[in-house]
């Protein structure tokens, strides 16, 4: 039987999104920083344990393809985005203050549009809120 996220939750840390390196890196991702979303998310998912430590991997690994795609790595970005989206179908709708599911939504299209080799695939970043 599949364990879900959320079935697991019993001894978890809240996410503050409002202080630290969470809220520091959601800032630097809204920028398009995300080389340095990912470091700052990375400091917090290193002490982190349970569910919140897989949810903070699918963000790390968003920001990293990003970042990836800057670089010219289209394989690399489209490889990180299906690994941060298998991690999040486990995931609620919305999960501590993420709406998880359109983010879930943004990275189907841009997985698609890199599948299908579009060099400008015209899509938004996807939208951590």
């Amino acid at each position: 039987m599949e364990t879900r996220a959320t079935d697991r939750m019993s001894a978890t840390m809240p996410l503050d999104w409002e202080h630290g390196g969470l809220a520091e890196g959601l800032r630097c991702y809204r920028r398009q920083e995300f080389f340095l979303a990912h470091e700052h998310w990375e400091d917090v998912w290193r002490v982190s344990a349970g569910p919140e430590k897989t949810f903070l991997q699918a963000l790390i690994q968003i920001a990293a393809a990003f970042h990836h795609l800057r670089r010219q790595n289209p394989v690399g970005a489209a490889s990180l985005l299906g690994a941060a989206l298998r991690k999040l179908e486990q995931y609620p709708a919305a999960y501590e203050g993420v709406a998880v599911e359109p983010l879930r939504e943004d990275l189907r299209a841009w997985i698609d549009a890199l599948g299908r080799n579009e060099a400008s695939p015209g899509l938004a970043f996807p939208v951590v809120r």
